[in-house]
């Protein structure tokens, strides 16, 4: 994919491993050695991730050293169980780049009230961070508030500003997904109307802010000190209604600065068919806010939507990682049984 389709980045997260541990046998190795060797769930599953996390960075390590740090990232996420918890979502932060040891990783940490201290403090002490589950534009400036301070931390620390990275994670096609939902339940044609238009609204809307908060003075500021700008990052880019273009969450959402990251039938999707003929956010501001306007006059609470959003978004991925720590406990539970009946027959 590095060569033929161009990619540049790679991100993860607990749906992601879920899916992969349950297809095939390629992890059956190392989760029978985690059994073999004493470890509960929670610790196999630490290791399998680094590792798997560790063996992306190096496949990425060209791609790193030739965009001086910008490019070649690989994203793992802290545990979701923890997203309420600040001090246990710093302290694993911490643990997954250590436990990576790679300079080109990302630690993932989710863009909930009590996730933003523990952006701001590992911004602080030096490592890349990508801020994920970001749905509301309320919240995405408090994420790049929260990409300030820590920049300001590390400042008066004395780091190296241009040595830490960050994105942060817009996520998009669940915006269509609830509202479609229920500009359908309202069954007018006015509603009909404002359909699969969302989405793509909200996401240009981030942009907008995005440039404005480059504007101010505490950013030219950290920039002048050598920071790089927290690009906007496009998540959850696979188009879930058929009736849309399959690339339409790409091919409307181009512009310079950003990151697209793409599920593999969107990769190939892109790859074959889809026109990238320049920007398509920034001459669209005026239309995006035309749209939530419109969205409003029909009775749809956006506020209430991204708030719900972010809790289903939680939700899912808590609900990953408890398939993940089931597929681990079976396999230890197996590792255990065979030996146990080894030991019987050695007996016997």
């Amino acid at each position: 994919m590095i060569d033929d389709r161009h990619v540049v980045g790679v991100t993860t997260n607990p749906t992601i491993f879920a899916s992969a541990l349950s297809r095939g046998h390629a992890y059956d190795d190392q989760l029978r050695r985690s059994a073999a060797d004493g470890h509960d769930a929670d610790r196999a599953l630490f290791d399998l991730t680094t590792s798997d996390v560790r063996d992306a960075c190096d496949e990425l390590r060209s791609v790193y050293d030739r965009t001086n740090g910008v490019d070649g990232r690989v994203s793992i996420e802290v545990d979701p169980r923890l997203a309420r918890d600040t001090a246990r979502t710093t302290d694993m932060a911490r643990a997954l780049f250590v436990a990576v040891d790679r300079p080109n990783v990302m630690i993932k940490i989710p863009a909930t009230p009590e996730g933003l201290p523990a952006i701001t403090q590992i911004i602080g002490e030096g490592i890349s961070v990508n801020v994920t589950l970001i749905f509301a534009l309320s919240r995405y400036e408090e994420v790049f508030q929260a990409y300030l301070n820590g920049l300001g931390q590390a400042r008066a620390a004395g780091r190296d500003l241009g040595s830490i990275h960050s994105v942060a994670s817009f996520f998009v096609s669940r915006v269509d997904t609830e509202i479609d939902a229920r500009l359908d339940a309202l069954g007018t044609a006015s509603a009909a109307a404002l359909r699969g238009r969302a989405a793509v609204a909200n996401a240009r809307l981030a942009f907008e802010v995005f440039e404005q908060s480059l504007g101010t003075a505490r950013w030219q500021e950290l920039s002048a000190a050598g920071a790089n700008p927290q690009r906007p990052l496009w998540a959850s880019t696979g188009v879930k209604n058929h009736e849309y273009r399959d690339t339409m969450y790409v091919t409307d959402l181009v512009a310079s600065g950003t990151v697209n990251t793409m599920p593999a039938s969107t990769l190939e999707a892109v790859a074959d068919h889809a026109l990238i003929a320049g920007d398509t956010v920034r001459s669209h501001y005026v239309d995006a806010h035309r749209f939530m306007r419109e969205l409003k006059d029909e009775g749809i609470d956006l506020d209430e939507v991204t708030a719900l959003l972010e809790r289903q978004g939680l939700e899912k991925f808590e609900t990953s990682w408890a398939e993940l720590t089931e597929v681990v406990q079976r396999e230890h539970r197996a590792v255990q049984t065979s030996e146990a009946e080894s030991v019987q027959r050695r007996v016997l």
